[in-house]
């Protein structure tokens, strides 16, 4: 008893609940950190929006890499450097990460002109 109250027991004192958009910066930032140093200092941050259900968290992220790369090799960095720090952070699952490659940007191509160059 404290101060003439039983005392809760931690397991009964309430949940802490981290709010999707925190867990959308904590996979966007991932996503950066798994790009850094293949990225091209022009090209777009990655996105992620996220839905939590159940300490479960499905990762949408959206982002450009530099060509020419290897997308899949990329793709599997980013899921993995997601995966890791969103359970590390937020002590949450990742079942799912979807990633779209929204551009591929040629250091040829200028972003203003989008004009082929041959």
């Amino acid at each position: 008893m404290v101060g003439g109250r039983r005392a809760v027991e931690p397991g009964e004192r309430g949940a802490t609940r981290i709010a999707d958009r925190v867990v959308a910066k904590i996979a966007s930032q991932a996503a950066r950190e798994a790009l850094d140093g293949a990225r091209a200092d022009d090209l777009e941050p990655p996105h992620a929006t996220v839905a939590v259900h159940e300490g479960a968290a499905r990762v949408r992220v959206s982002l450009e890499l530099a060509y020419p790369v290897d997308i899949g090799a990329r793709c599997r960095a980013v899921r993995g450097r997601i995966v890791e720090r969103v359970h590390g952070l937020a002590g949450m699952d990742v079942p799912e990460v979807v990633i779209s490659v929204e551009r591929l940007h040629s250091p040829h191509m200028d972003r203003t002109g989008g004009e082929r160059v041959r």
